[in-house]
């Protein structure tokens, strides 16, 4: 298992456009790139967090998709972009709820 950290500072008042260029940019690649998909966080300091979960490093790296919307959207949203930060997988201990 891979993951991605991505990370964001956003315009004040950006914060609904992000969300939905977010949205559409995500669903895009988790139907055309085989990714896992991924969630998206508001910290404490203000920033904007989100992960994507993939196969492995090479599936992300082929990855392609067309969504140029969500991408517009969320670039004119953002202030500042932080690194990405990538991840292997060493251990898994979360344990997701269940939806009732």
């Amino acid at each position: 298992m891979y993951a991605v950290v991505y990370r964001w500072r956003l315009r004040p008042g950006s914060e609904e456009q992000f969300r939905d260029g977010w949205e559409r940019v995500t669903r895009a690649i988790h139907a055309g790139c085989g990714s896992y998909g991924s969630r998206l966080h508001r910290a404490a300091d203000g920033t904007w967090v989100a992960y994507a979960r993939w196969p492995d490093a090479a599936t992300r790296e082929r990855c392609g998709f067309d969504e140029p919307e969500g991408e517009r959207l969320m670039s004119e949203s953002v202030a500042e972009r932080f690194p990405e930060l990538t991840l292997d997988l060493v251990s898994d201990l979360l344990a997701e709820p269940t939806a009732s």
